[in-house]
């Protein structure tokens, strides 16, 4: 095992990203979280390892032949490919996708592991159903067993407890620590409440630089890395919203949701049955629950996102569903965000279209937008520290740096 080096490396990614003058050294047995801010670069710091990106000047040396990643970027390069193998699109026929127990043979090295992984995960149960019908938090687990089960020499893992419940996320960190004596890792991290106690190294990385490297020890620099990512994230000025586009008032006895007896049935397969749930005005909820217990279903009932919802006994917004209500009607009262959104937004515009796109609903833009939107627009962006991005294509951004209003 040799070090790995990245010196004086600079790397271009498209036209809207750059890596710059990167000095670093991946020590044998060390294992590293890298950090920062949305946009900053640590996910693409992730990909370079994995030989993406165009080299520009410096050096790239002692790379294992063996890599493995675990990544939202990843994970919409096989939605992707899903995508790619069917026509959907042509024939108004939504696939299920290649096979999960064929997709997790794609890669897999070492069988024993691969049948653990399944049972700790509990994906016995979606192994003959198709990839297209995972959840966001399945599809999570999916790409986290293909790269565990072929036997990297180094793991790189962006954000691997995203989305994912609780009991997975204790087993997947025990996992780690114990594979951590035979592989190298790296992680990419937003939180460092999810720093693994057997990592060695944090750096830090800003604006396509690497500002920082310490060792994790170092309880002081520590508490000064998270400071400073913590002082990206306060005196937020939410810009003003465009009054134009505000909903019509609801009646303020309504409930804003109310689902009587709501049932989910595939087949011979229940989602949920039984289900009954008001949301009053005021009130805030947290939905909770293992990967692929229906939680995304469920607010799909109330979004207008499902096909049963018109099955159902639902109120929302004033409206009972079914009786002549539109889409808009609905949708104009919600705000939505969720990867799975991102992934269907399936359409050729820029990352500032997709924002002013929230203000009609709509995945994509068919109207005219007023100036006051695109400024506002224009503020989000710079909220969002991604002024330079705004013409970018948006299905060419990280998933963790887009926000739909």
């Amino acid at each position: 095992m040799t070090a790995i080096k990245l010196e004086n490396l600079t790397v271009q990614f498209e036209q809207h990203f750059q890596l710059q003058e990167i000095n670093w050294t991946i020590q044998p047995h060390q294992h590293w979280v890298v950090c920062g801010g949305n946009g900053s670069g640590k996910s693409a710091l992730g990909a370079v390892l994995m030989g993406e990106g165009s080299v520009t000047s410096g050096r790239l040396n002692g790379l294992p032949k063996r890599i493995a990643i675990a990544s939202f970027e990843a994970q919409a390069m096989l939605i992707e490919a899903e995508r790619k193998k069917d026509d959907a699109d042509l024939l108004d026929v939504i696939p299920e996708g290649t096979p999960v127990q064929e997709m997790l043979d794609e890669t897999c090295e070492n069988t024993a592991l691969q049948r653990e992984l399944i049972e700790a995960f509990n994906f016995g149960p979606l192994l003959t159903q198709g990839f297209r019908k995972l959840s966001s938090g399945e599809s999570r687990k999916l790409m986290l067993i293909r790269a565990l089960t072929s036997n990297p020499d180094l793991l790189i893992l962006d954000e691997p407890f995203e989305g994912m419940d609780t009991a997975s996320c204790e087993y997947l960190s025990g996992f780690l620590g114990r594979l951590s004596e035979s592989t190298q890792m790296v992680f990419v991290l937003n939180r460092f409440g999810e720093i693994q106690s057997f990592t060695t190294h944090v750096a830090y990385m800003e604006d396509g630089r690497m500002t920082h490297q310490i060792e994790r020890n170092d309880d002081e620099a520590l508490a000064g890395l998270h400071q400073l990512l913590h002082l990206k994230t306060t005196d937020l000025q939410i810009p003003e919203a465009d009054v134009s586009q505000r909903a019509p008032v609801l009646a303020p006895t309504d409930p804003l949701v109310r689902i009587r007896n709501g049932c989910v049935v595939y087949g011979d397969i229940t989602i949920f049955k039984d289900l009954s749930w008001t949301i009053e005005p005021g009130q805030h909820w947290q939905l909770t629950g293992p990967n692929g217990s229906g939680k995304t279903c469920l607010l799909n009932l109330i979004t207008g996102d499902h096909p049963q919802c018109y099955i159902n006994d639902i109120f929302v917004f004033g409206m009972q569903r079914g009786n002549g209500e539109s889409i808009w009607d609905v949708k104009q009262h919600l705000g939505y965000v969720s990867s799975a959104l991102q992934w269907e937004y399936n359409v050729s515009v820029s990352v500032k279209n997709a924002i002013v796109s929230g203000f009609f609903d709509s995945i994509g833009i068919y109207q005219k937008y007023s100036d006051q939107q695109s400024q506002i627009a224009d503020q989000w962006l710079a909220l969002l520290g991604m002024q330079d991005r705004a013409n970018q294509p948006f299905r060419l951004c990280n998933p963790t740096s887009v926000t739909l209003i």
